[in-house]
């Protein structure tokens, strides 16, 4: 059963459309969002993360569609995000950042102090978790966004640009968590790191222009934009240079 859903979507800023009649559903797994620079692909995860409420259009998130403050609030609890800008507050810790985002998202009292150690061991901080925010690098940054983000378990998880910033050996990490998080959860990621998605993610959505161009598991997008499949398809004919990096990368 999807975790997530949308049906003809729709959203833009002023006069200019970005999202034109999305239609996709996420289920239990690690999705990679992949798409080139203007493709929709940050508004779409900010709609999903109940930031930017859609023109037109339903969608509809762990069974609940986001038509309504009750809606939006359940979800939020249940939802994990973590933005490509990421702001922080240097003057806080690790260890307060991370349990800021775990009261917002109203952890319950008596699992709070676990649930935000667990997070920050999960992101291999635990010997940073009461150093401030300042002293960090940009990777360690990104790391604590990520913690943030996974503080109250979240059964849907979205991560925009998530490694930016890490070294390779912090990705293979990350690419582990997002494994064991999406055994039994929906994880959505976008990324222009092809690499990171053929390691890690069991299904690849393709947008393009607020739409979508593809939908299915990594075999099947190679198959898709196999030079040797029979007609030119909407997958080779925009996304020849993904296809190719996702081909060398898988």
């Amino acid at each position: 059963m999807p975790q997530v859903k949308t049906h003809k979507l729709v959203f833009g800023y002023r006069r200019r459309q970005v999202i034109k009649g999305l239609t996709l559903s996420f289920g239990t797994g690690v999705h990679g969002l992949l798409g080139p620079n203007g493709a929709g692909k940050t508004t779409l995860m900010r709609m999903l993360a109940t930031v930017n409420r859609p023109d037109s259009g339903t969608l509809t998130v762990l069974g609940d569609p986001l038509s309504s403050e009750a809606g939006l609030r359940s979800v939020r609890r249940r939802i994990g995000y973590l933005p490509q800008a990421f702001g922080f507050y240097p003057r806080f810790t690790v260890r307060e950042f991370v349990e800021y985002f775990a009261w917002l998202k109203e952890v319950p009292r008596g699992r709070l102090s676990d649930a935000v150690d667990r997070a920050i061991e999960r992101v291999g901080l635990g010997e940073r978790a009461d150093d401030r925010l300042k002293t960090l690098s940009g990777g360690m940054l990104r790391r604590v966004g990520i913690a943030q983000a996974i503080v109250n378990d979240p059964e849907v998880l979205l991560l925009d640009e998530p490694t930016a910033g890490l070294d390779p050996e912090q990705r293979m990490d990350f690419r582990v968590l997002l494994r064991d998080i999406g055994r039994d959860n929906c994880v959505i990621t976008s990324t222009h790191l092809i690499e990171d998605v053929a390691a890690a993610c069991t299904a690849v959505t393709l947008i393009d222009s607020g739409q979508s161009v593809f939908q299915g598991t990594p075999a099947q997008l190679i198959a898709a934009g196999d030079p040797d499949c029979d007609g030119d398809t909407p997958v080779e004919r925009g996304y020849t240079s993904v296809l190719r990096a996702f081909r060398a990368a898988s």
